[in-house]
C-alpha cells in the first residue's frame, strides 16, 4: 500500500524528537530541537499537498504568496485582507526606531502604542502605514525588483526566469534568490541591514517533459508553524508558473537546511503526531492566468480539504538581525 505523502512531514517531527540538537537563538533566548539537512517530495498530480492533520490558514497562504508574487513590501495589503502572518516584524522595527531617536509614540494613556493598535494604525491611516508599513527586501521585493548597483535599475528574477524556461526548456539556471548579503544580518551596513530573517531563501524551476517542477532551498525551518504554510505556498506557485508556462504541475521538491521544532510547539506536535492523514485536497485555477500580471487571489479554488482540527501555536519571532554586535 501506498504511504501518503503527509508521513515525510511527520517523520522529520518523530526524527526532530527524538534525535534533534537543542539550540539556543542569541537574540531572543528562546530554544528548540533541531536538525540539519532533510529533504521532501510531493507529486502534484496526485492532490494538492496541504497539510490535513491539522488544519493549515489556506487565505493566508494565498493571500501572502499574491503579496510576494506581486512585488509588493508593504503590510497594509495583508492587514488590509485580515492576514496578520507579517505584524510582528515592522512592529518591533517601529518600537526599535522609536526609541532610537528617542521619540515615544503613545496612545491616549500616554503608553507606548502595543501591536494590536499599531495594527490598527497601519489599517486607518495610510500615510502611517506608509513609512511604518514597509518591508523593504522582503520576498516580494526580491522577487521582481532585485536592486542593482545601477541607480534605479532592478530586476524581475520571477519574470526572468518564465522568460528563460519558454526560451531554453532545457535551462538549468533559472533560479529565484532573496539572500542578498549586501542587506543581511552583520554583512550589511547598520543602516541597511533588514531586521527580519529571509528564511526560505531561493528556488529553482525546472521543466522536465512537459511538467515544471520546482525545488525550494529553506535555510531555516519552523516546523510547526510554518513549515506547512511553506509547502503549501511553494506547492501553488508552482501550478501557477506551470499555467503560465502552459505546462502541467510536476513536483514541489523542499530541501531544508536548519529544520526545528520550537520548544513551546513540542506539545502540539506530539499532538498531531497522534493523528493519520486524510486525502489532499486539489487546487483548481479559473479564468485566464496566461503572464504574471494575471494571477490574483480569487482564481485559485481548494476543493475538498477535510483537515483534522486546528492546533494553535504561538509564533516565535526569533533569528534575523542580532544586534547585540553591533552595540558593542
Amino acid at each position: 500500500m501506498h504511504k501518503h505523502a503527509e508521513y515525510q512531514y511527520l517523520d522529520i517531527a518523530r526524527d526532530i524528537l527524538k534525535n534533534g540538537i537543542k539550540q539556543v537563538d542569541r537574540g531572543t533566548g528562546v530554544a528548540d530541537y533541531s536538525l540539519f539537512g532533510k529533504q521532501i517530495r510531493f507529486d502534484l498530480s496526485k492532490g494538492f499537498p496541504l497539510l490535513t492533520t491539522k488544519k493549515v490558514y489556506w487565505r493566508g497562504v494565498i493571500e501572502e504568496l499574491y503579496w510576494f508574487f506581486s512585488g509588493q513590501t508593504n503590510i497594509k495589503y495583508l492587514v488590509d485582507h485580515n492576514v496578520h502572518i507579517w505584524d510582528d516584524y515592522p512592529y518591533k522595527i517601529f518600537l526599535r526606531k522609536s526609541v532610537m531617536s528617542n521619540d515615544k509614540y503613545t496612545n491616549t494613556t500616554n503608553k507606548q502604542i502595543t501591536k494590536d493598535e499599531f495594527i490598527a494604525k497601519i489599517a486607518s491611516d495610510s500615510e502611517f502605514a506608509k513609512k511604518w508599513g514597509e518591508l523593504p527586501r522582503i520576498y516580494g521585493e526580491m522577487w521582481r525588483k532585485w536592486p542593482t548597483r545601477k541607480k534605479g535599475r532592478t530586476i524581475d528574477q520571477l519574470q526572468w526566469v518564465i522568460d528563460e524556461i519558454k526560451a531554453d526548456p532545457n535551462a538549468h539556471n533559472a533560479i529565484v534568490t532573496s539572500w542578498n548579503p549586501e542587506y543581511l544580518y552583520t554583512m550589511a551596513e547598520n543602516e541597511d541591514a533588514s531586521r527580519f530573517p529571509i528564511c526560505h531563501n531561493m528556488y529553482q524551476v525546472s521543466r522536465r517533459g512537459n511538467k515544471l517542477s520546482l525545488q525550494l532551498y529553506q535555510r531555516s525551518a519552523d516546523l510547526f508553524l510554518g513549515v506547512p504554510f511553506n509547502i503549501a505556498s511553494y506547492s501553488l506557485l508552482t501550478i501557477i508558473l506551470a499555467k503560465i508556462l502552459k505546462l502541467e504541475p510536476g513536483e514541489f521538491i523542499h530541501t531544508f537546511g536548519d529544520v526545528h521544532i520550537y520548544e513551546n510547539h513540542i506539545e502540539q506536535m506530539k499532538e498531531q503526531l497522534k493523528r493519520k492523514p486524510k486525502p489532499f485536497p486539489t487546487v483548481r485555477l479559473v479564468g485566464k492566468i496566461n503572464k504574471l500580471e494575471d494571477f490574483t487571489p480569487d482564481k485559485i479554488i481548494l476543493e475538498n480539504y477535510d483537515p483534522h482540527a486546528t492546533i494553535k501555536g504561538e509564533l516565535v519571532v526569533a533569528g534575523g538581525l542580532y544586534e547585540g554586535k553591533r552595540k558593542k
